[in-house]
């Protein structure tokens, strides 16, 4: 933590509330591009990552200040993101639901044949995802898209680095099978 952030914690416990948006400000989007990555849709992802901004504010009395702030908001977030999963497991998307989460992701594109683009890669790798487990699919997020350390995610996720060194190989194996035999377009001219 560094001492910005201390200061904020302080602040926020000593009970000036308005402390607490300055703390969080740095991290909500990419709470929100986790979340999204996590739950595949713009409607959870929200609620994931509003949800998290709750329970940091509610139990930031529980948290350690020799931990990294970052760590423990992202462990909050990933149990939001697993509770949703649980929660709407069998919950089919609505076209409301897939329509909001276009027009989310192609407000910052751009332009059109550039949102198209991003838009069908995105879904493309969303797709790939898929093929990953749960936990799997965590692990992956955390270290290859928010570049957290193989530690740090360890410490968001209550697991240890052997768990996540083990999870993210048979995450990025699988990643890699599933592009190179939906999506082989992807990777031409990287190999």
């Amino acid at each position: 933590m560094n001492d910005r952030e201390k200061k904020l914690v302080e602040m926020v416990l000593a009970g000036k509330k308005e402390a607490f948006e300055p703390l969080v400000l740095p991290y909500r989007a990419s709470l929100l591009n986790l979340a999204f990555r996590m739950t595949g849709n713009m409607e959870d992802a929200k609620e994931a990552a509003q949800e998290t901004l709750m329970r940091a504010f509610k139990y930031l009395r529980r948290y350690e200040p020799e931990r990294s702030f970052r760590n423990w908001i992202y462990g909050i977030l990933v149990n939001e993101a697993r509770k949703l999963r649980a929660d709407r497991v069998n919950a089919p998307l609505s076209l409301e639901t897939e329509a909001g989460t276009e027009r989310a992701l192609a407000a910052n594109g751009p332009t059109p044949g550039d949102a198209h683009a991003a838009r069908e890669t995105r879904s493309q790798l969303m797709e790939c995802l898929m093929a990953l487990t749960a936990r799997e699919k965590e692990i992956f997020l955390m270290r290859d898209i928010e570049e957290l350390s193989i530690a740090e995610a360890a410490k968001a996720l209550g697991t240890s680095s052997i768990s996540v060194r083990v999870n993210l190989s048979r995450a990025r194996k699988k990643m890699k099978e599933v592009i190179l035999t939906r999506y082989p377009h992807l990777v031409e001219g990287i190999r």
